[in-house]
Protein backbone atom coordinates (compact mmCIF):
# COMPACT_ATOMS: atom_id res chain seq x y z
CA UNK A 1 0.00 0.00 0.00
CA UNK A 2 1.31 3.46 -0.92
CA UNK A 3 0.47 6.07 1.66
CA UNK A 4 2.30 9.06 0.20
CA UNK A 5 0.42 9.31 -3.08
CA UNK A 6 -1.70 12.39 -3.68
CA UNK A 7 -4.81 12.86 -5.75
CA UNK A 8 -6.71 15.94 -6.90
CA UNK A 9 -9.04 17.03 -4.13
CA UNK A 10 -12.08 17.25 -6.41
CA UNK A 11 -15.12 15.18 -7.28
CA UNK A 12 -15.13 11.41 -6.90
CA UNK A 13 -11.35 11.39 -6.43
CA UNK A 14 -11.64 13.35 -3.18
CA UNK A 15 -14.27 10.91 -1.91
CA UNK A 16 -11.98 7.98 -2.75
CA UNK A 17 -9.09 9.61 -0.94
CA UNK A 18 -11.24 10.26 2.14
CA UNK A 19 -12.49 6.68 2.13
CA UNK A 20 -8.92 5.34 1.86
CA UNK A 21 -7.74 7.55 4.69
CA UNK A 22 -10.63 6.42 6.88
CA UNK A 23 -9.83 2.75 6.18
CA UNK A 24 -6.18 3.39 7.03
CA UNK A 25 -7.17 5.17 10.25
CA UNK A 26 -9.37 2.27 11.30
CA UNK A 27 -6.64 -0.27 10.56
CA UNK A 28 -4.22 1.84 12.57
CA UNK A 29 -6.58 1.72 15.57
CA UNK A 30 -7.14 -2.01 15.15
CA UNK A 31 -3.42 -2.85 14.90
CA UNK A 32 -2.47 -0.87 17.98
CA UNK A 33 0.09 1.46 16.50
CA UNK A 34 3.50 -0.05 17.30
CA UNK A 35 6.32 0.44 14.80
CA UNK A 36 5.41 -2.79 13.07
CA UNK A 37 1.82 -1.87 12.25
CA UNK A 38 2.89 -0.91 8.72
CA UNK A 39 0.28 1.75 8.08
CA UNK A 40 2.42 4.84 8.41
CA UNK A 41 -0.70 6.64 9.61
CA UNK A 42 -0.44 9.35 12.27
CA UNK A 43 -3.37 9.74 14.65
CA UNK A 44 -5.01 12.96 15.71
CA UNK A 45 -5.04 13.85 19.40
CA UNK A 46 -8.58 12.49 19.79
CA UNK A 47 -7.74 9.28 17.94
CA UNK A 48 -4.61 8.84 20.07
CA UNK A 49 -6.73 9.15 23.22
CA UNK A 50 -9.22 6.66 21.79
CA UNK A 51 -6.32 4.35 20.95
CA UNK A 52 -5.19 4.62 24.56
CA UNK A 53 -8.55 3.46 25.92
CA UNK A 54 -8.45 0.47 23.56
CA UNK A 55 -4.87 -0.39 24.50
CA UNK A 56 -5.70 -0.27 28.20
CA UNK A 57 -8.17 -3.11 27.68
CA UNK A 58 -6.88 -5.01 24.65
CA UNK A 59 -3.21 -4.00 24.46
CA UNK A 60 -0.15 -5.82 25.81
CA UNK A 61 0.33 -4.59 29.33
CA UNK A 62 3.97 -5.66 29.54
CA UNK A 63 5.13 -3.43 26.66
CA UNK A 64 6.22 0.14 27.38
CA UNK A 65 3.96 2.74 25.79
CA UNK A 66 5.59 6.06 26.60
CA UNK A 67 3.32 8.16 24.44
CA UNK A 68 0.11 6.94 26.06
CA UNK A 69 -0.27 7.69 29.76
CA UNK A 70 -3.74 6.13 29.82
CA UNK A 71 -2.65 2.98 28.04
CA UNK A 72 -0.63 1.51 30.87
CA UNK A 73 -3.41 -0.94 31.67
CA UNK A 74 -6.35 -0.76 34.05
CA UNK A 75 -4.85 -2.84 36.82
CA UNK A 76 -7.01 -3.00 39.93
CA UNK A 77 -7.16 0.71 40.69
CA UNK A 78 -10.72 1.99 41.07
CA UNK A 79 -9.80 5.60 40.17
CA UNK A 80 -8.05 4.57 36.95
CA UNK A 81 -10.93 2.29 35.99
CA UNK A 82 -13.44 5.07 36.69
CA UNK A 83 -11.45 7.41 34.43
CA UNK A 84 -11.31 4.74 31.74
CA UNK A 85 -15.09 4.21 31.94
CA UNK A 86 -15.54 7.92 31.42
CA UNK A 87 -13.16 7.90 28.46
CA UNK A 88 -14.88 5.10 26.59
CA UNK A 89 -18.24 6.82 27.02
CA UNK A 90 -16.67 9.92 25.49
CA UNK A 91 -15.19 8.19 22.45
CA UNK A 92 -17.58 5.33 21.63
CA UNK A 93 -21.34 4.84 21.15
CA UNK A 94 -23.37 3.16 23.86
CA UNK A 95 -23.49 -0.25 22.15
CA UNK A 96 -19.68 -0.35 21.92
CA UNK A 97 -19.30 0.89 25.50
CA UNK A 98 -21.38 -2.02 26.75
CA UNK A 99 -19.22 -4.53 24.86
CA UNK A 100 -15.99 -2.98 26.21
CA UNK A 101 -17.33 -2.97 29.77
CA UNK A 102 -18.25 -6.64 29.44
CA UNK A 103 -14.78 -7.44 28.09
CA UNK A 104 -13.13 -5.50 30.92
CA UNK A 105 -15.06 -7.50 33.51
CA UNK A 106 -14.20 -10.80 31.81
CA UNK A 107 -10.59 -10.13 30.76
CA UNK A 108 -9.32 -8.10 33.69
CA UNK A 109 -11.34 -9.48 36.58
CA UNK A 110 -12.93 -6.17 37.48
CA UNK A 111 -16.15 -7.59 38.90
CA UNK A 112 -15.07 -6.88 42.49
CA UNK A 113 -14.70 -3.18 41.67
CA UNK A 114 -18.42 -3.07 40.86
CA UNK A 115 -19.02 -3.41 44.59
CA UNK A 116 -17.95 0.23 44.97
CA UNK A 117 -20.74 2.85 44.52
CA UNK A 118 -18.57 5.28 42.56
CA UNK A 119 -17.81 2.54 40.04
CA UNK A 120 -21.48 1.72 39.54
CA UNK A 121 -22.26 5.35 38.91
CA UNK A 122 -19.65 5.40 36.11
CA UNK A 123 -20.75 2.35 34.12
CA UNK A 124 -23.17 2.13 31.20
CA UNK A 125 -26.05 0.00 32.45
CA UNK A 126 -27.27 -2.94 30.34
CA UNK A 127 -28.67 -6.44 30.76
CA UNK A 128 -25.25 -8.04 31.10
CA UNK A 129 -24.17 -5.61 33.80
CA UNK A 130 -27.36 -6.43 35.70
CA UNK A 131 -26.46 -10.12 35.47
CA UNK A 132 -23.01 -9.41 36.89
CA UNK A 133 -24.46 -7.36 39.74
CA UNK A 134 -26.92 -10.13 40.59
CA UNK A 135 -24.10 -12.65 40.74
CA UNK A 136 -22.32 -10.33 43.21
CA UNK A 137 -25.45 -9.67 45.24
CA UNK A 138 -24.50 -11.74 48.28
CA UNK A 139 -21.05 -10.15 48.49
CA UNK A 140 -22.31 -6.61 47.98
CA UNK A 141 -21.80 -4.24 50.94
CA UNK A 142 -24.82 -2.30 52.22
CA UNK A 143 -23.28 0.97 51.04
CA UNK A 144 -23.43 -0.29 47.46
CA UNK A 145 -26.84 -2.00 47.40
CA UNK A 146 -28.93 1.13 46.90
CA UNK A 147 -26.73 2.25 44.00
CA UNK A 148 -26.91 -1.26 42.52
CA UNK A 149 -30.71 -1.27 42.79
CA UNK A 150 -30.84 2.09 41.00
CA UNK A 151 -28.71 0.70 38.16
CA UNK A 152 -30.89 -2.42 37.90
CA UNK A 153 -34.10 -0.37 38.03
CA UNK A 154 -32.96 1.82 35.14
CA UNK A 155 -32.32 -1.22 32.95
CA UNK A 156 -35.63 -2.84 33.97
CA UNK A 157 -37.62 0.31 33.24
CA UNK A 158 -35.97 0.65 29.82
CA UNK A 159 -36.83 -2.97 29.03
CA UNK A 160 -40.43 -2.52 30.15
CA UNK A 161 -40.82 0.51 27.89
CA UNK A 162 -39.46 -1.50 24.98
CA UNK A 163 -41.40 -4.73 25.56
CA UNK A 164 -44.57 -4.13 27.56
CA UNK A 165 -46.85 -2.50 24.97
CA UNK A 166 -46.29 -5.06 22.25
CA UNK A 167 -46.53 -7.96 24.70
CA UNK A 168 -49.89 -6.81 26.10
CA UNK A 169 -51.31 -6.15 22.62
CA UNK A 170 -50.15 -9.51 21.23
CA UNK A 171 -51.41 -11.55 24.17
CA UNK A 172 -54.72 -9.69 24.43
CA UNK A 173 -55.37 -10.60 20.80
CA UNK A 174 -54.42 -14.23 21.49
CA UNK A 175 -56.78 -14.38 24.49
CA UNK A 176 -59.61 -12.94 22.39
CA UNK A 177 -59.03 -15.46 19.61
CA UNK A 178 -58.87 -18.35 22.06
CA UNK A 179 -62.55 -17.74 23.02
CA UNK A 180 -64.44 -18.92 19.93
CA UNK A 181 -68.11 -18.01 19.38
CA UNK A 182 -70.63 -19.42 16.89
CA UNK A 183 -72.52 -16.21 16.03
CA UNK A 184 -69.75 -13.71 15.44
CA UNK A 185 -70.13 -10.21 14.16
CA UNK A 186 -68.66 -9.65 10.72
CA UNK A 187 -65.36 -8.22 11.98
CA UNK A 188 -65.00 -11.12 14.45
CA UNK A 189 -65.33 -13.92 11.86
CA UNK A 190 -62.40 -16.35 11.73
CA UNK A 191 -62.47 -16.87 7.96
CA UNK A 192 -59.86 -19.65 7.84
CA UNK A 193 -61.77 -21.83 10.29
CA UNK A 194 -65.14 -20.89 8.77
CA UNK A 195 -64.05 -21.94 5.26
CA UNK A 196 -62.54 -25.19 6.57
CA UNK A 197 -65.75 -26.05 8.44
CA UNK A 198 -67.96 -25.41 5.38
CA UNK A 199 -66.02 -27.03 2.54
CA UNK A 200 -68.83 -29.56 2.05
CA UNK A 201 -71.09 -26.67 1.06
CA UNK A 202 -69.00 -25.73 -1.96
CA UNK A 203 -71.11 -24.87 -5.03
CA UNK A 204 -69.02 -25.65 -8.13
CA UNK A 205 -71.36 -23.84 -10.53
CA UNK A 206 -70.80 -20.63 -8.57
CA UNK A 207 -67.26 -21.50 -7.51
CA UNK A 208 -68.01 -20.42 -3.98
CA UNK A 209 -68.88 -21.73 -0.53
CA UNK A 210 -72.19 -20.99 1.18
CA UNK A 211 -71.33 -21.18 4.88
CA UNK A 212 -73.99 -22.66 7.12
CA UNK A 213 -71.93 -22.10 10.24
CA UNK A 214 -69.79 -19.09 11.06
CA UNK A 215 -66.85 -19.43 13.43
CA UNK A 216 -65.54 -16.31 15.07
CA UNK A 217 -63.18 -14.83 17.57
CA UNK A 218 -64.77 -14.15 20.92
CA UNK A 219 -63.81 -11.34 23.22
CA UNK A 220 -62.19 -12.89 26.26
CA UNK A 221 -64.21 -12.08 29.34
CA UNK A 222 -62.40 -10.89 32.42
CA UNK A 223 -63.32 -14.10 34.20
CA UNK A 224 -61.69 -16.21 31.45
CA UNK A 225 -58.05 -16.54 32.43
CA UNK A 226 -55.01 -18.39 31.24
CA UNK A 227 -52.52 -19.66 33.77
CA UNK A 228 -48.85 -18.99 32.93
CA UNK A 229 -45.98 -20.51 34.90
CA UNK A 230 -42.50 -19.15 34.18
CA UNK A 231 -39.90 -21.62 35.49
CA UNK A 232 -36.44 -20.05 35.28
CA UNK A 233 -33.04 -21.71 35.64
CA UNK A 234 -30.83 -19.33 37.63
CA UNK A 235 -27.49 -20.99 36.88
CA UNK A 236 -24.75 -18.52 36.00
CA UNK A 237 -25.01 -18.92 32.22
CA UNK A 238 -28.69 -17.88 32.30
CA UNK A 239 -28.18 -14.36 33.71
CA UNK A 240 -29.61 -12.41 30.75
CA UNK A 241 -32.54 -14.83 30.54
CA UNK A 242 -33.35 -14.26 34.21
CA UNK A 243 -33.44 -10.49 33.65
CA UNK A 244 -35.74 -10.67 30.61
CA UNK A 245 -37.99 -13.33 32.16
CA UNK A 246 -38.47 -11.22 35.28
CA UNK A 247 -39.54 -8.24 33.18
CA UNK A 248 -41.94 -10.35 31.11
CA UNK A 249 -43.28 -11.92 34.30
CA UNK A 250 -44.16 -8.48 35.63
CA UNK A 251 -45.83 -7.53 32.34
CA UNK A 252 -47.90 -10.73 32.27
CA UNK A 253 -48.86 -10.27 35.93
CA UNK A 254 -50.26 -6.84 35.08
CA UNK A 255 -52.81 -8.41 32.69
CA UNK A 256 -56.13 -9.28 34.34
CA UNK A 257 -56.85 -12.15 31.97
CA UNK A 258 -53.63 -14.00 32.83
CA UNK A 259 -52.66 -15.47 36.18
CA UNK A 260 -48.87 -15.57 36.32
CA UNK A 261 -46.56 -17.55 38.55
CA UNK A 262 -42.78 -17.05 38.54
CA UNK A 263 -40.49 -19.77 39.88
CA UNK A 264 -36.67 -19.70 39.92
CA UNK A 265 -34.48 -22.66 40.70
CA UNK A 266 -31.01 -24.09 41.05
CA UNK A 267 -30.90 -27.14 43.31
CA UNK A 268 -33.60 -25.43 45.38
CA UNK A 269 -36.89 -23.94 44.18
CA UNK A 270 -38.08 -20.42 45.07
CA UNK A 271 -41.52 -19.05 44.22
CA UNK A 272 -41.25 -15.29 43.61
CA UNK A 273 -44.84 -14.76 42.46
CA UNK A 274 -45.67 -12.41 45.33
CA UNK A 275 -42.91 -10.04 44.16
CA UNK A 276 -44.02 -9.79 40.53
CA UNK A 277 -45.32 -6.26 40.97
CA UNK A 278 -41.68 -5.14 41.12
CA UNK A 279 -39.24 -7.02 38.83
CA UNK A 280 -36.29 -5.40 40.64
CA UNK A 281 -37.36 -7.23 43.82
CA UNK A 282 -37.66 -10.40 41.75
CA UNK A 283 -34.14 -10.01 40.41
CA UNK A 284 -32.62 -9.40 43.82
CA UNK A 285 -34.51 -12.46 45.04
CA UNK A 286 -32.56 -14.65 42.63
CA UNK A 287 -29.12 -16.11 43.25
CA UNK A 288 -27.20 -16.76 40.06
CA UNK A 289 -24.88 -19.75 40.02
CA UNK A 290 -24.93 -23.11 41.72
CA UNK A 291 -26.29 -26.47 40.55
CA UNK A 292 -29.45 -27.33 38.64
CA UNK A 293 -32.38 -29.61 39.48
CA UNK A 294 -34.95 -29.18 36.71
CA UNK A 295 -36.96 -32.18 37.87
CA UNK A 296 -37.53 -30.66 41.32
CA UNK A 297 -38.54 -27.32 39.79
CA UNK A 298 -41.03 -28.96 37.41
CA UNK A 299 -42.44 -31.04 40.26
CA UNK A 300 -43.22 -27.83 42.12
CA UNK A 301 -44.74 -26.20 39.03
CA UNK A 302 -46.84 -29.29 38.37
CA UNK A 303 -48.19 -29.17 41.92
CA UNK A 304 -49.44 -25.61 41.34
CA UNK A 305 -51.48 -26.41 38.22
CA UNK A 306 -55.25 -26.52 38.80
CA UNK A 307 -56.53 -25.91 35.23
CA UNK A 308 -54.19 -27.87 32.95
CA UNK A 309 -56.12 -27.22 29.74
CA UNK A 310 -55.79 -23.47 30.35
CA UNK A 311 -52.16 -23.50 31.54
CA UNK A 312 -48.91 -22.63 29.77
CA UNK A 313 -45.65 -23.71 31.45
CA UNK A 314 -42.50 -22.01 30.14
CA UNK A 315 -39.22 -23.65 31.16
CA UNK A 316 -36.21 -21.39 30.53
CA UNK A 317 -33.05 -23.46 30.96
CA UNK A 318 -29.90 -24.72 29.23
CA UNK A 319 -31.17 -28.21 30.22
CA UNK A 320 -28.03 -29.32 32.07
CA UNK A 321 -29.91 -31.46 34.55
CA UNK A 322 -28.38 -32.28 37.91
CA UNK A 323 -31.50 -34.06 39.13
CA UNK A 324 -33.23 -37.16 37.83
CA UNK A 325 -33.37 -36.97 34.04
CA UNK A 326 -36.00 -39.67 33.45
CA UNK A 327 -38.30 -38.16 36.08
CA UNK A 328 -37.94 -34.74 34.46
CA UNK A 329 -39.04 -36.13 31.11
CA UNK A 330 -41.94 -38.06 32.69
CA UNK A 331 -43.19 -34.84 34.29
CA UNK A 332 -43.13 -33.01 30.98
CA UNK A 333 -44.99 -35.89 29.31
CA UNK A 334 -47.58 -35.99 32.11
CA UNK A 335 -48.18 -32.25 31.93
CA UNK A 336 -48.65 -32.36 28.15
CA UNK A 337 -50.98 -35.36 28.43
CA UNK A 338 -53.16 -33.42 30.88
CA UNK A 339 -53.54 -30.56 28.40
CA UNK A 340 -50.77 -28.21 29.55
CA UNK A 341 -49.01 -26.24 26.82
CA UNK A 342 -45.30 -26.76 27.57
CA UNK A 343 -42.68 -24.41 26.12
CA UNK A 344 -38.93 -25.04 26.53
CA UNK A 345 -36.60 -22.09 25.89
CA UNK A 346 -32.83 -22.61 25.92
CA UNK A 347 -32.41 -18.88 26.43
CA UNK A 348 -34.46 -15.70 26.51
CA UNK A 349 -31.92 -13.19 25.30
CA UNK A 350 -30.53 -11.46 22.21
CA UNK A 351 -27.41 -13.64 22.10
CA UNK A 352 -28.97 -16.85 20.80
CA UNK A 353 -28.65 -20.31 22.32
CA UNK A 354 -25.91 -20.82 24.92
CA UNK A 355 -24.18 -24.15 25.42
CA UNK A 356 -26.95 -26.59 26.25
CA UNK A 357 -27.60 -30.28 26.75
CA UNK A 358 -28.47 -31.49 23.25
CA UNK A 359 -29.55 -34.94 24.42
CA UNK A 360 -32.15 -33.47 26.76
CA UNK A 361 -33.27 -31.00 24.09
CA UNK A 362 -33.79 -33.88 21.64
CA UNK A 363 -35.72 -35.85 24.27
CA UNK A 364 -38.06 -32.90 24.87
CA UNK A 365 -38.53 -32.50 21.12
CA UNK A 366 -39.56 -36.16 20.91
CA UNK A 367 -42.26 -35.39 23.48
CA UNK A 368 -43.62 -32.59 21.32
CA UNK A 369 -41.89 -29.83 23.27
CA UNK A 370 -39.09 -28.55 21.00
CA UNK A 371 -36.40 -26.58 22.83
CA UNK A 372 -35.10 -23.44 21.15
CA UNK A 373 -33.53 -20.09 21.95
CA UNK A 374 -35.89 -17.11 21.88
CA UNK A 375 -35.19 -13.40 21.57
CA UNK A 376 -37.16 -10.94 23.72
CA UNK A 377 -38.82 -9.57 20.57
CA UNK A 378 -40.09 -13.04 19.61
CA UNK A 379 -41.30 -14.00 23.09
CA UNK A 380 -44.78 -12.38 22.80
CA UNK A 381 -45.41 -14.36 19.59
CA UNK A 382 -44.31 -17.58 21.28
CA UNK A 383 -46.67 -16.95 24.20
CA UNK A 384 -49.53 -16.03 21.87
CA UNK A 385 -49.08 -19.29 19.94
CA UNK A 386 -49.03 -21.28 23.18
CA UNK A 387 -52.19 -19.57 24.44
CA UNK A 388 -53.99 -20.28 21.17
CA UNK A 389 -52.62 -23.85 21.10
CA UNK A 390 -51.12 -23.49 17.66
CA UNK A 391 -47.58 -24.37 16.46
CA UNK A 392 -44.84 -22.28 18.03
CA UNK A 393 -42.91 -19.84 15.81
CA UNK A 394 -39.55 -21.61 16.17
CA UNK A 395 -36.66 -19.62 14.64
CA UNK A 396 -34.82 -21.26 11.72
CA UNK A 397 -31.53 -21.00 13.61
CA UNK A 398 -32.76 -23.07 16.58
Amino acid sequence: MTTGATMPDTGAGAADVDAARERLRRWRLVLGGDQSDGTGCALSARDAAMDGTLAALYGKGDKPQPSRDRAAGLGASAPSVARWLGDIRTYFPSSVVQVMQRDAIDRLGLASLLLEPEMLEAVEADVHLVGTLLSLNKAMPETTKETARAVVRKVVEDLEKRLAGRTRATLTGALDRSARISRPRHHDIDWNRTVAANLKHYLPEYRTIVPERLIGYGRAARSVKKEVVLCIDQSGSMAASVVYASVFGAVLASMRSISTRLVVFDTAVVDLTDQLDDPVDVLFGTQLGGGTDINRALAYCQSQITRPAETVVVLISDLYEGGIRDEMLKRVAAMKASGVQFVALLALSDEGAPAYDREHAAALGALGAPAFACTPDLFPEVMAAAIEKRPLPIPDTA
